[in-house]
Protein backbone atom coordinates (compact mmCIF):
# COMPACT_ATOMS: atom_id res chain seq x y z
CA UNK A 1 0.00 0.00 0.00
CA UNK A 2 2.82 2.42 0.88
CA UNK A 3 4.53 1.89 -2.46
CA UNK A 4 1.29 2.13 -4.44
CA UNK A 5 0.37 5.39 -2.73
CA UNK A 6 3.89 6.74 -3.24
CA UNK A 7 3.63 6.07 -6.98
CA UNK A 8 0.12 7.45 -7.28
CA UNK A 9 0.74 10.66 -5.34
CA UNK A 10 4.26 11.57 -6.49
CA UNK A 11 2.91 13.52 -9.47
CA UNK A 12 1.13 15.77 -6.97
CA UNK A 13 4.33 16.31 -5.01
CA UNK A 14 3.20 14.11 -2.15
CA UNK A 15 5.70 11.70 -0.60
CA UNK A 16 4.45 8.61 1.21
CA UNK A 17 6.44 6.40 3.55
CA UNK A 18 5.69 3.94 6.30
CA UNK A 19 7.16 3.12 9.68
CA UNK A 20 7.18 -0.45 10.98
CA UNK A 21 8.13 -0.37 14.64
CA UNK A 22 8.96 -3.39 16.68
CA UNK A 23 7.98 -3.54 20.33
CA UNK A 24 7.79 -0.08 21.90
CA UNK A 25 7.77 0.59 25.63
CA UNK A 26 4.28 2.01 26.16
CA UNK A 27 1.64 1.69 28.85
CA UNK A 28 -0.09 -0.91 26.68
CA UNK A 29 2.80 -3.38 27.02
CA UNK A 30 4.09 -2.57 30.52
CA UNK A 31 2.68 -5.75 32.07
CA UNK A 32 3.85 -7.92 29.18
CA UNK A 33 7.39 -6.56 29.36
CA UNK A 34 7.46 -7.14 33.13
CA UNK A 35 6.47 -10.79 32.67
CA UNK A 36 8.80 -13.68 31.75
CA UNK A 37 7.73 -13.12 28.13
CA UNK A 38 9.34 -9.68 28.35
CA UNK A 39 12.81 -11.24 28.48
CA UNK A 40 12.11 -13.13 25.25
CA UNK A 41 10.86 -9.97 23.59
CA UNK A 42 13.92 -7.95 24.65
CA UNK A 43 16.22 -10.78 23.49
CA UNK A 44 14.87 -10.42 19.93
CA UNK A 45 16.99 -7.29 19.53
CA UNK A 46 20.78 -7.35 19.73
CA UNK A 47 20.38 -4.21 21.86
CA UNK A 48 18.59 -6.30 24.49
CA UNK A 49 15.72 -3.86 24.90
CA UNK A 50 12.61 -2.51 23.20
CA UNK A 51 12.25 0.90 21.62
CA UNK A 52 11.38 4.04 23.47
CA UNK A 53 8.42 5.96 22.00
CA UNK A 54 10.74 8.88 21.26
CA UNK A 55 12.90 6.69 19.02
CA UNK A 56 9.96 5.81 16.81
CA UNK A 57 8.76 9.41 16.88
CA UNK A 58 12.16 10.58 15.63
CA UNK A 59 11.82 8.41 12.52
CA UNK A 60 8.30 9.70 11.90
CA UNK A 61 9.44 13.30 12.42
CA UNK A 62 12.23 12.87 9.86
CA UNK A 63 9.75 11.53 7.32
CA UNK A 64 7.80 14.80 7.57
CA UNK A 65 10.80 16.85 6.43
CA UNK A 66 11.85 17.85 2.93
CA UNK A 67 15.03 15.81 3.49
CA UNK A 68 12.91 12.64 3.38
CA UNK A 69 11.09 13.26 0.09
CA UNK A 70 13.38 10.91 -1.83
CA UNK A 71 12.58 8.16 0.66
CA UNK A 72 9.03 8.06 -0.71
CA UNK A 73 7.82 4.48 -1.03
CA UNK A 74 10.06 3.32 1.78
CA UNK A 75 9.04 1.43 4.88
CA UNK A 76 11.44 2.16 7.72
CA UNK A 77 11.92 -0.70 10.16
CA UNK A 78 12.40 0.87 13.58
CA UNK A 79 13.00 -2.35 15.48
CA UNK A 80 16.54 -2.36 16.83
CA UNK A 81 17.68 -4.97 14.30
CA UNK A 82 15.28 -7.48 15.86
CA UNK A 83 14.32 -8.98 12.50
CA UNK A 84 17.87 -9.56 11.27
CA UNK A 85 19.01 -13.15 11.48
Amino acid sequence: MTQSLAQSLASQGIAVAGVAPGFVRTDMVTDLLASPEGERIRAQSPFGRVAEPEEVAAAVAWLTTEDAVWASGTIIDVNGASYLR
